[in-house]
């Protein structure tokens, strides 16, 4: 086996092999030191395979453990081997002892989606965690937990995780499907999931949810929505989603219930804001000044007297320095990161103003743009935020205040027309059985 195994691994110099024998039984090890739990090993395998002064008792421990399975000849080996398995021979008989090393005994805490108020730990990059997280909040007979692999050389362990009496079926049998078509030779992380399941690469906006926190997949649960959880991959995916779902945070359900709608209104508030105040700020100033009072009007044409060019050039060279701002601060090191982003806002935001090359109404459409964007709780939505006001300031550039209007009139007509799994993307109100009646209507039939 040894030999086998060797040659078709290439002879791999980080392959531990050995043949043991303890009087009484011969036995040939293989295994990977640096993916094997050395301690598991030491004390399920080798310490009982050298005391064993009975060979049957030493069967009968091998019958009795469930991390101990028989293999077949030629039965994967080397895949087996990569996962983190030890083979070992016993006369005539293979056997596989499942000790894959895990490099995490403890939950993360939240980076990305912070609540005050909420439970702070977060998934990890450890699937059968992450499952074990969801049981612990989740905890219904009725959660099903489905494991693929996917991916040609990295085998990715992937989980589904979804109540069997509250999910649409619809949703599962055309998420089932998308799986089933994906070809990928390396799965390292969700967001790669998330762009092979969604389709469409020219789609404006996400149509799955990603998130850490194990509490917001455990509420989406009860809602009939399906949670992917990816092995390696801190992140989970939840799907079904609306656009409703990326605006809420989890603060939402623990705080008081004004608290919440008032927060809620605040980021469609802010959204609206990101997306349309550049573009209102060229459309106003350069076509409909009318549309402000004659001192707001004064105000702002007396800022831009000193400007030297026109208003959407100004507005493209300010959105410009915010982008590279929060590029920057994103990849520089964490201890350099603020203070990059407070020298670029505050001193050449002032010295940019003061040259006379913005004017200072500008500055301030700037820093509202730019804070009105962080406001929103999902990192993918915000980009395509981000990514959709330049659509408005292009349309605002050529066409004024009738550009934005008509453009925002489309970007609802094109929410309305999106679907997430079939389901609709701006549906105001999906009642929490829909789902259930749905599941139970198809059974009678």
């Amino acid at each position: 086996m040894i030999e086998q195994i060797r040659a078709e691994l290439n002879n791999p110099s980080d392959l531990f092999y050995e043949t043991l024998d303890n009087g009484y039984l011969q036995m040939e090890l293989v295994y990977f030191p640096s993916l094997c739990d050395q301690a598991l090993i030491k004390n399920g395998l080798t310490v009982p395979y050298s005391y064993c002064f009975n060979p049957e008792e030493f069967d009968r421990m091998l019958n009795a453990n469930p991390a101990f399975h028989r293999v077949g000849l030629h039965e994967h080996w080397a895949g087996l081997l990569l996962k983190g398995t030890v083979l070992f021979q016993l006369e005539d008989g293979i056997y596989r002892y499942d000790v894959q090393r895990k490099f995490q005994d403890k939950p993360d805490t939240v980076q990305v989606e912070v609540a005050l108020q909420g439970p702070q730990t977060a998934l990890t990059e450890d699937l059968d965690m992450n499952i074990s997280l969801i049981r612990m909040r989740y905890n219904a007979t009725t959660l099903c937990v489905e494991e693929r692999n996917l991916g040609r050389i990295s085998k990715t362990r992937i989980a589904l995780l979804y109540d069997k009496n509250l999910v649409n079926e619809d949703v599962l049998s055309l998420l089932n499907e998308r799986l089933a078509k994906i070809d990928i030779s390396l799965l390292q992380a969700s967001g790669q999931l998330m762009q092979t399941l969604s389709g469409r690469r020219h789609r404006f906006f996400p149509i799955i949810l990603q998130t850490e926190r194990p509490d917001r997949i455990a509420a989406t649960l009860d809602r009939g929505k399906i949670a992917i959880l990816q092995d390696g991959s801190r992140f989970g995916l939840l799907l079904p989603v609306r656009i409703f779902d990326f605006l809420h945070a989890m603060d939402d359900d623990y705080e008081s219930y004004w608290m919440s709608k008032f927060l809620l209104v605040l980021r469609y508030f802010a959204m609206l804001l990101t997306i349309t105040l550049p573009a209102l700020y060229i459309a106003i100033v350069s076509y409909n000044p009318e549309v402000l009072r004659v001192q707001l009007t004064l105000s702002i044409a007396g800022s831009r007297v000193v400007v030297p060019y026109p208003s959407f050039i100004e507005v493209i060279i300010m959105l410009f320095m915010i982008e590279a701002l929060n590029e920057a601060s994103l990849r520089l090191p964490r201890y350099i990161g603020s203070t990059a982003t407070t020298v670029g806002g505050l001193i050449l935001g002032q010295a940019i103003q003061q040259a006379g090359l913005v004017s200072s109404i500008m500055i301030i459409v700037t820093s509202v743009v730019a804070i009105s964007n962080f406001v929103i709780p999902n990192n993918s939505f915000g980009y395509s935020v981000r990514f959709i006001k330049y659509i408005f300031v292009v349309a605002s550039i050529f066409y004024g205040l009738l550009g934005v209007v008509v453009f925002f009139f489309i970007l609802i007509a094109y929410w309305c027309n999106l679907r997430s799994f079939g389901q609709p993307y701006l549906a105001l109100y999906v009642p929490k059985l829909e789902a259930k009646m749905h599941h139970h209507g198809k059974k009678a039939k």
